[in-house]
């Protein structure tokens, strides 16, 4: 069976992240993407030049018409923006039976902040919970924990230990700002999972958090579990940045070949 999994997102114009990048990343893997968005980007390969929040209300509907006739397997939060979203994501949300992987996007690629310096406590407090995986990089777990940034594997176990006692069930630790290696630790009640992967030269890193969060939705929407889901989903990313010199798309940091194996 096909799994539906709905990406609840911001929409970036150039198509490298975002809701675009969801729904790439959603299809490459065998599901069938449905998008929720939050909020309207003026955005390219360079940076974010604009930022527009989508009504609440809006915001509500569209995931009541879906609710209302579309079974859902899976959900991939991203850009929320500001404190209200937040809340209104979590209120529409509750009750669903199915797995969220939340991803807390909080700042883009050129150092734009999309998310409200006082909507991350409404994050940790009412999403953070809802959560089957989330999937921080170091600098997001550091703003959820109000800490200093990890620096090395013994800080990014011990941040995503601190991480999963907010109440989510996994936390995957993206290890990708460390230097040298680019290490993943995936943190579950039962223990800690490391994965390794080539550190790629690249400046085609353009949607790498999106698209990771979006490929391990499309998996437990199929069953897997999550050890078996975050292999697969890092496997694809990684090969997926491996093949990107394939596309021409900018002058900054460039998207990721998302159909790499097709």
């Amino acid at each position: 069976m096909i799994p539906n999994i709905l990406s609840i997102a911001g929409s970036d114009p150039s198509g490298g992240a975002g809701i675009q990048a969801d729904i790439k990343a959603i299809s490459a893997n065998g599901g069938y993407a449905m998008a929720v968005i939050t909020g309207l980007t003026a955005q390219n390969t360079r940076g974010v030049r604009a930022l527009r929040m989508v009504d609440p209300g809006m915001i509500t509907a569209q995931i009541a018409a879906i609710r209302e006739d579309i079974r859902i397997d899976a959900v991939k939060i991203g850009m929320l923006g500001d404190a209200g979203t937040v809340q209104t994501v979590a209120d529409a949300l509750e009750g669903l039976e199915a797995s969220v992987i939340l991803d807390p996007v909080m700042v883009a690629k050129g150092g734009y902040r999309l998310l409200a310096a006082d909507a991350v406590d409404a994050l940790r407090t009412r999403l953070v919970p809802k959560a089957a995986i989330l999937t921080p990089n170091l600098p997001e777990a550091a703003d959820l924990l109000d800490m200093a940034e990890a620096v090395d594997i013994n800080a990014m176990r011990d941040q995503g230990e601190r991480l999963l006692a907010l109440g989510c069930e996994a936390v995957l630790m993206k290890g990708g700002h460390l230097m040298g290696s680019a290490p993943d630790l995936l943190i579950e009640p039962s223990g800690v999972t490391e994965l390794i992967a080539p550190r790629i030269d690249t400046p085609n890193t353009h949607g790498t958090g999106c698209s990771l969060s979006s490929a391990l939705a499309a998996r437990i929407g199929m069953g897997d579990p999550p050890q078996v889901a975050v292999r697969h989903a890092k496997s694809f990313v990684t090969d997926a940045i491996a093949e990107a010199h394939r596309l021409k798309v900018g002058g900054g940091h460039g998207p990721i070949h998302h159909f790499h194996r097709i």
